[in-house]
């Protein structure tokens, strides 16, 4: 919440989209007073056996959008995704606003352009973004005030978004019967990921957490909202009582076990782009390169 002139306070108006496929859910953040809005992890879709991206997720935020008469200011992203193609450069050029993700991009473009061999065509300064958020920066949407916190530990860029009593966590924790994000990505870290989710958990508990995946474990429905109050009872990996030790081995011991993301290579090529596909060659074909026995 904000203040309003008087002393009443505005709550941020949160629509939510999911992807059924990539289990991804963007948000649609807006000030109900001014309309001014961010949308927040957007996706770009793309089969993977046709190899054609098309843009019917963006293209329902962009409708939504026009029927409340909104006005986007910001296209946020909590990290480098490695599950979905961003649909960032997409919804700019139909919606306007800035792309901004964490300053610590440039290290996972400095880790992976060495992966992908990408050569000099791409600048690991982070300036295919329009911004570069800092800990602890302020944005201004309206009369909302989102703050910026640096909560890497699955990837050095990770950022979560607080705006009033809403809190977006991108990867970082999940719902309270499915744990938290895996830290065995470059640049992963499970202590830096508890250090960073007991930072998230520190803040009051009637906070409104939205999340950025859930995969609906034991056929529960999928879900995307909680608090931290109930991450701080129930969180099946990192709830009250939960060690920094203990936090970390059983971390690591689960992720030794996990697959690779189905669409991990083709997504953070493009995502450490901002939503860029690799330039054209010379026969005018875009391709996105897939490493063999790198990882």
């Amino acid at each position: 919440m904000s203040e309003r002139e008087g002393g009443s306070t505005v709550t941020a108006v949160v629509n939510s989209f999911l992807h059924e496929r990539t289990y991804t859910i963007t948000h649609l953040v807006s000030d109900p007073d001014t309309g001014r809005a961010l949308i927040i992890d957007s996706v770009l879709d793309f089969d993977s056996r046709a190899l054609r991206t098309t843009t019917e997720a963006a293209d329902r935020i962009i409708a939504h959008v026009g029927e409340c008469g909104l006005n986007v200011d910001w296209i946020l992203e909590t990290h480098v995704h490695a599950d979905h193609m961003s649909a960032a450069p997409y919804l700019r050029e139909a919606l306007g606003g800035q792309t901004a993700i964490g300053e610590h991009v440039r290290e996972v473009q400095n880790t992976f352009a060495g992966l992908y061999n990408a050569g000099p065509e791409l600048a690991t300064d982070g300036s295919q973004f329009d911004h570069l958020l800092a800990d602890g920066e302020k944005l201004a949407i309206g009369n909302l005030e989102l703050e910026v916190m640096s909560t890497p530990g699955h990837t050095p860029a990770c950022a979560s978004y607080r705006v009033g009593d809403a809190l977006f966590v991108g990867d970082t924790i999940l719902m309270e019967d499915f744990g938290t994000a895996r830290c065995d990505f470059p640049g992963g870290d499970a202590r830096t990921l508890y250090q960073s989710i007991q930072r998230l958990l520190s803040l009051p508990e009637e906070t409104r957490m939205f999340l950025c995946h859930d995969y609906g474990p034991n056929g529960r429905a999928i879900a995307w909202e909680t608090t931290v109050g109930a991450q701080r009872r129930g969180n099946i990996h990192v709830k009250e009582g939960i060690s920094e030790d203990e936090f970390s081995a059983k971390r690591e011991a689960r992720d030794a076990k996990l697959e690779l993301p189905e669409l991990l290579f083709q997504s953070v090529q493009v995502n450490m782009r901002a939503g860029q596909l690799p330039p054209s060659e010379s026969n005018g074909v875009t391709y996105l390169k897939i490493p063999i026995n790198a990882l």
